[in-house]
């Protein structure tokens, strides 16, 4: 307890019906009872924490332990959600003292060099080391405006079939996992997580269809899998619906063109709306008319380096570099120093402390905003943030910290 008498506390299961009341305050979202037992599903209550005045609950903040794929490597992320505080209790510094907590938290555990978390509001998360590592695109399609890429060749053993997608996790973990280590942002799934992403809520889809499936199938099995609803439409010039995408995955570029030829030639649609498309979506360079995909870019994916050593190795470099990093950590001051980040030919690296004079200069959030390989060093350097001390490093460190594919961040957690 500090001065202002409210109490921060580990969660325990019981706070769940609290918690959640709080939140729907918070995010000005009704929640029922099946929402609220979705939700609750996939809660660790061991890594929450729970802010009480009396025996009111006036805080929180909670953290998923999951895993999430970085440039050539997957590492364990704690996925930070479920933070909020009463709307009575705001400006106390209240939401400080849960971050700060669960941060150190994190650091001491050691099992996880990153945090990540989707923004609410993205003033709030620089505040404590988080950056922005990974956009993505939201696209509207004229579905009529554009050429479709192609679908089934003639006369191929390759098939689309409808699915009922809970009844076939199986298979889309099959593909999911194919595809994952490959691309950046996307986090793991294990049952429990796959069930509540396709829980698929009546309360929450908006006058839209249940979620629908369509699998791509090889003579070999599944190479790709689409997700989406549809939400019915009419006006005076005829039907007018809208195909909302989910997800699309394949690992295969023919299951990939197919997929979408599928989703944009759906019947009695007008519109197919994605947002949780990557920057480099492919479906960008497989259509005749692009600007007809009415894409716009989002906010996404924020990191917070937890152990720089530990975040610096585990990921994968594009190029070899050997630059020494002055940063500086105000949170967690274990951060703060010199760092010698070395990586070979094969994308593999160490990372160590040293005392040897100082290439690159920056904070901890531009470290985060790096991570992912979408944020270049050298555009951090034009806005300020990154500070060159050796001529020519800042090049060659921000060559290594990019990669061969922007990152995707599919999925709110």
């Amino acid at each position: 307890m500090d001065d202002s008498g409210i109490t921060l506390r580990a969660g325990h299961a019981d706070d769940w019906p609290a918690v959640s009341d709080l939140l729907s305050f918070a995010f000005h979202e009704p929640v029922s009872a099946e929402a609220r037992d979705v939700e609750g599903s996939v809660v660790e209550p061991e890594r929450t924490l729970v802010a009480e005045d009396g025996a009111t609950v006036v805080g929180h903040a909670a953290a998923y332990t999951r895993e999430l794929t970085v440039p050539g490597a997957i590492v364990p992320a704690a996925h930070v959600t479920l933070v909020g505080v009463a709307p009575t209790h705001k400006r106390r510094g209240l939401l400080t003292r849960m971050m700060h907590r669960q941060l150190r938290e994190i650091a001491a555990a050691g099992r996880e060099p990153i945090a990540v978390l989707w923004a609410s509001e993205t003033k709030i998360y620089p505040r404590f080391g988080y950056g922005p590592a990974a956009q993505r695109l939201r696209m509207e399609i004229m579905m009529r405006e554009v050429r479709p890429p192609a679908g089934l060749a003639p006369g191929s053993a390759d098939r689309l079939r409808l699915v009922e997608p809970k009844d076939v996790i199986a298979e889309l973990t099959k593909v999911y996992e194919r595809v994952r280590p490959e691309r950046t942002g996307w986090s793991s799934r294990d049952d429990r997580w796959w069930r509540y992403v396709l829980a698929d809520l009546e309360s929450q889809r908006d006058g839209a269809t249940g979620l629908r499936g369509v699998v791509y199938d090889t003579p070999d099995g599944p190479a790709g899998y689409a997700l989406w609803r549809t939400k019915g439409e009419w006006d005076s010039r005829g039907p007018n619906s809208d195909v909302q995408v989910r997800e699309v995955v394949a690992d295969d570029p023919a299951a990939y063109a197919a997929l979408w030829h599928f989703l944009l030639t759906i019947d009695l649609a007008r519109t197919v709306k994605v947002h949780f498309a990557a920057v480099d979506e492919p479906l960008q360079y497989l259509v005749d008319e692009p600007r007809r995909l009415g894409s716009t870019l989002a906010d996404g994916l924020w990191v917070r380096i937890t152990d720089l050593p530990k975040a610096l190795a585990a990921r994968s470099y594009a190029a070899p570099v050997d630059v020494v990093l002055e940063v500086t950590d105000p949170l967690l001051e274990q951060n703060t120093g010199r760092w010698r980040l070395t990586a070979g030919p094969d994308g593999r690296a160490t990372c160590t402390p040293t005392t040897d004079p100082a290439d690159l200069a920056c904070t901890i959030l531009e470290l985060g905003s790096a991570y992912l390989g979408a944020t270049s060093l050298a555009a951090l350097a034009a806005a300020g943030t990154v500070r060159e001390l050796t001529p020519g490093s800042l090049r060659r460190a921000a060559v290594a910290f990019g990669w061969h594919r922007l990152p995707n961040p599919t999925e709110v957690f």
